[in-house]
Formats: C-alpha cells, sequence, structure tokens
C-alpha cells in the first residue's frame, strides 16, 4: 500500500469516528426549556430578564422564552423545563404584577396538580437602593416555588441575581449584569441535570 491510499484510509476512519463521536454525544444531550418570566415598569428588571436569558442560551441545548408576567399562559409553564421569575421591589417585597401571576397558579390548576413539582426555579430582582428589599423580593418568590414543590438554585450570590438601580445608581452595571448571566447559566445547567437524570 503506498503512502497516498495509506493517508487517506487513516483520514476516512478518523471523519467516521468523529461522526459516530458526534452522533452518541448528541443523543445523550437533551434540550432544556427555560421561561423567564419579569415585571418590569422602567425597564430594569427587563434589562436584568435579557441578562438571564444570554445566561441560559449559553448552555448548550437550552431554548429560552422571555415573557412579561402578564403574558405568560398555563402552557408556558408546564412546557418549560426551568422557570426564572425577576420583579422590581415594592414596598420590600414583589410587585402586585408578579405576586398575581403565582396566583394565577390556582386558576391554572398547577398548584393543586403539582404540575410544576421538579422544575428549576431562580429568581432576580432589582430596587432603587442598596437594601430596600431586593432579597426579601427573591425569597418571597422562592417560597411560591417551593410551595409547588420546584428545586430552587441560585446564581453566582447566595440567593439569585439583584441590581440596584435607584438615582444614586449609574444604573444596572456589568457586575449585575454578570450575576444575571450566571443565574440564567446555572438554571439551565442544573435543568438539564435534573431532565438527564429524570429520564434514566
Amino acid at each position: 500500500m503506498n503512502r497516498r491510499k495509506f493517508v487517506m484510509r487513516v483520514g476516512k476512519a478518523v471523519v467516521a469516528l468523529s461522526v459516530v463521536l458526534t452522533c452518541s454525544l448528541s443523543e445523550g444531550q437533551q434540550s432544556v426549556a427555560v421561561l423567564i418570566a419579569y415585571h418590569s415598569a422602567t425597564g430594569n428588571t427587563e434589562k436584568m430578564a435579557q441578562g438571564v436569558a444570554e445566561g441560559a442560551k449559553a448552555v448548550a441545548g437550552t431554548s429560552v422564552i422571555l415573557k412579561r408576567v402578564g403574558e405568560v399562559a398555563s402552557s408556558d409553564l408546564t412546557s418549560s423545563d426551568a422557570l426564572t421569575v425577576g420583579s422590581p421591589v415594592y414596598f420590600g417585597n414583589m410587585s402586585g404584577e408578579v405576586k398575581t401571576f403565582f396566583d394565577n397558579w390556582s386558576k391554572w390548576d398547577l398548584f393543586r396538580e403539582r404540575k410544576m413539582r421538579d422544575k428549576v426555579g431562580g429568581a432576580f430582582a432589582t430596587g432603587a437602593a442598596i437594601s430596600n428589599g431586593k432579597e426579601l423580593t427573591v425569597l418571597s418568590i422562592f417560597a411560591a416555588m417551593l410551595v409547588n414543590q420546584m428545586i430552587v438554585v441560585s446564581g453566582r450570590g447566595g440567593f439569585g441575581a439583584t441590581a440596584t438601580t435607584g438615582p444614586d445608581s449609574p444604573g444596572i452595571d456589568d457586575k449585575e449584569m454578570a450575576e444575571a448571566r450566571d443565574l440564567g447559566k446555572r438554571v439551565a445547567e442544573v435543568a438539564a441535570l435534573v431532565k438527564r437524570g429524570s429520564s434514566k
């Protein structure tokens, strides 16, 4: 066998091996659907939601649906593998719109039938001052998720992602956007692990 034929055979073998490896890897990888629902009056929480979406999309096989809480339908929730909810802080708590969103879960029979059970949840919040209740808002969102037997995760910080957006703040900075992206990435990664584990 001459050298040229040998090189061609080796080349074909390498191509065949890479096709087999690619196919087996994609068979093991399942797509994950992440729903990001938010309320935003000034655009700040929406900007954080976009950061969360960027982070989730960075995880291979993840599809992202980004909607305002008032636009979310029951089918959006049941067809997703993960849910991340964002709210501005109103008097140390989630906004009325976000609370109504969670209250609707009873009307949609999500609570009674435990349709959100074992879905991954995350939360983010924006508030005017450093200490006006962003962590309390995130925890109140987590409480609604835990009552529905969801699995809650944090991002880079101890809870979710937060941003200070009041008049003394320059707006959402790079660090706060990085927190939002980290949260989205972690939610998607954990959702992929849960989905892979439940399909075994």
